[in-house]
């Protein structure tokens, strides 16, 4: 089940430098899927990032930056580890 791969995959992070965010069972802003959110400092991208590619344990995982612009933040700056989901855009607001 995703929610166990996701729990799972969470508790594995052992990057101390590491923030978790909240766990929403129900798809929450542009997101169609339940998400878990772990967020890394820029200078630490690159440890974080191949060990997701990984240890994703076939969940799809969206990379990207937080820059206080969330549509740039989603779109042209995301990466994707697995299947790019589509998003609701209609939740970004300019």
């Amino acid at each position: 089940m995703t929610v166990q791969k996701a729990a799972r995959l969470r508790d594995q992070v052992a990057f101390p430098e590491a923030r978790f965010g909240r766990w929403h069972a129900v798809p929450v802003g542009s997101h169609t899927q339940a998400t878990d959110q772990i967020a890394f400092p820029v200078a630490l991208f690159a440890t974080p990032a191949p060990w997701l590619m990984l240890n994703r344990d076939g969940l799809d995982v969206p990379l990207h930056p937080e820059t206080g612009d969330d549509p740039t933040n989603h779109i042209p700056h995301a990466a994707w580890l697995g299947t790019k989901l589509a998003l609701r855009m209609e939740t970004f607001v300019r």
